[in-house]
């Protein structure tokens, strides 16, 4: 029997988040015009836990969440039904899952209409993140980047080094991620001296493909890694979610990534301590990171 938790007086209880209800979390993604497919679903809950809200035998609310160690957690996907709102249902699920996160920091993206409810909950705002995408049209304008600094394909050898400058540029030990992305998508990386200096993911998610993470030690790096994602993906739908941070955002428009919208990076307790020596420019996606 699923474990049921307590939540708002008078509204359904929560219980945990299963693949069989992932099929009506799917409506739920698709009401909001959420690019999710059933099998991005299932990869997120594979990847970490969930909570649901079950009104009369129908999913009307989610949330799920991802342990990277002892001290961070990230989480995403919380929807709650549009004619279920206002029941409190978002903040029954949100305390819910801060519990279960064992008062480890956690950090979220959110968008506009949920920035209210996360700063009730003691999230602060960090930094934003863009979502970038399109058709990719032509090579032609990405060709003298990816010559400037060189690319090629993941070798046999190279996931010890994609883990550490993983864990480098986004203080977590994302180990779990980083190998379910290997298992569905393609890595591509730069090599310095020998040694590898960064490195960008591609899968299919979504309407098309995903590139990111992508991590890199500067700016030209990354849109070198970032120019060879989309050469290998011509007359295919590409999106990439970059930090504002990263300065990213006017090479993307000019090669026929425009901007779509942005959401906030918030955090509740402490961000992990991130190195210098590499940055983390690009997110596996918005919910996880």
């Amino acid at each position: 029997m699923p474990r049921v938790t307590s939540s708002t007086p008078g509204s359904p209880p929560l219980c945990g988040l299963r693949s069989d209800h992932l099929p009506q979390a799917l409506l739920l993604s698709q009401a909001l015009n959420w690019p999710y497919r059933l099998q991005d679903w299932q990869s997120a809950l594979d990847l970490g836990e969930g909570l649901a809200v079950v009104c009369g035998g129908r999913v009307c609310g989610t949330a799920l969440w991802w342990h990277w160690g002892e001290e961070f957690a990230t989480c995403g996907m919380i929807i709650v039904d549009a004619g279920s709102q206002r029941m409190g249902l978002g903040r029954s699920l949100m305390d819910e899952l801060l519990r279960r996160t064992d008062g480890r920091s956690v950090m979220l993206r959110s968008t506009e209409a949920g920035l209210r409810l996360y700063e009730r909950l003691g999230f602060t705002p960090f930094g934003h993140v863009s979502q970038h995408q399109a058709v990719v049209r032509a090579a032609s304008a990405v060709s003298a980047v990816r010559a400037a600094s060189p690319v090629r394909p993941l070798s046999a050898t190279d996931a010890g080094a994609i883990r550490r400058l993983d864990r480098l540029a986004s203080g977590l030990d994302r180990t779990r991620l980083l190998d379910a992305l290997l298992a569905t998508g393609k890595y591509l990386v730069t090599d310095r001296g020998g040694e590898v200096s960064g490195y960008a993911a591609a899968r299919r998610w979504g309407r098309g493909i995903v590139v990111g993470p992508v991590v890199a030690s500067e700016p030209e790096e990354a849109r070198a890694l970032i120019a060879a994602a989309l050469a290998d993906h011509q007359g295919e739908f590409v999106r990439i979610d970059v930090t504002e941070s990263s300065g990213l955002g006017a090479w993307l428009e000019s090669v026929g990534l425009p901007r779509v919208n942005t959401v906030t990076s918030m955090v509740r307790g402490t961000l992990p301590s991130m190195s210098s020596q590499v940055t983390l420019y690009g997110l596996s996606c918005q919910s996880i990171g």
